[in-house]
């Protein structure tokens, strides 16, 4: 399939799949002010991407992907859902990448979108790109995740969920994350330490508000 056809039909699937789910928000009121303003930054686990970038598809989000070939596909789709997107990972390019997301949420006032334990894990581990993306830019953090009642859980290195048709979903917001501009090393990994914590906490409360748990 060609890459244009993997964007445009990518989407498609996502938007039928969603279509036919109940969404429910859960902690959405402590940050709806944050996100009405366009100027933050949101968080979420490589397995908890598809959702998300559904229900806020049109935002025109600066979203860092990793430059393999999966990535790729990802990228497409993604650009497809408006947003625009970065190419680079740890492996890849991966300051470079964070330059010019910082650079393009600096000059379009864009909010940004970044998947800390991607694009190989560890699983459910924050790297330190998205606290030193919070402090050029001055945007907060905003964890979210989401689980649904019926899924499927693939065996991959970050047990990638897929909702199953006609089932419930929960997307849920954590508290916002804020990384000073003068902050230090020490004061980074104080924020990076709060952020993974607080996106396992999110995400195993909405895991267990379904009765999964998911290992």
């Amino acid at each position: 399939m060609k890459w244009p056809l993997v964007g445009m039909t990518g989407k498609l699937v996502i938007d039928l799949l969603f279509g036919t789910t109940r969404i429910k928000s859960v902690g959405m009121e402590p940050v709806r002010q944050i996100l009405s303003g366009r100027k933050f930054i949101f968080a979420f686990w490589h397995s908890r991407l598809l959702l998300v970038s559904y229900l806020y598809q049109g935002w025109g989000a600066a979203i860092l992907v990793s430059g393999s070939e999966d990535g790729e596909i990802i990228a497409r789709i993604l650009q497809r859902q408006g947003h625009a997107t970065i190419r680079g990972s740890s492996s890849r390019g991966g300051m470079r990448a964070l330059a010019r997301q910082i650079k393009l949420m600096r000059e379009k006032e864009i909010p940004g979108g970044v998947v800390p334990d991607g694009p190989l894990g560890p699983r459910f581990k924050v790297q330190p790109g998205v606290i030193t993306l919070a402090k050029k830019t001055g945007y907060p953090i905003v964890p979210v995740s989401y689980s649904a009642k019926t899924l499927k859980v693939f065996a991959s290195w970050d047990r990638f969920i897929l909702p199953c048709p006609f089932t419930e979903c929960t997307i849920i917001y954590g508290a916002p994350v804020y990384v000073p501009r003068e902050a230090d090393r020490q004061k980074e990994t104080c924020c990076q330490d709060i952020l993974e914590r607080e996106l396992c906490r999110i995400t195993s409360c909405v895991d267990e508000s379904f009765g999964h748990q998911i290992e």
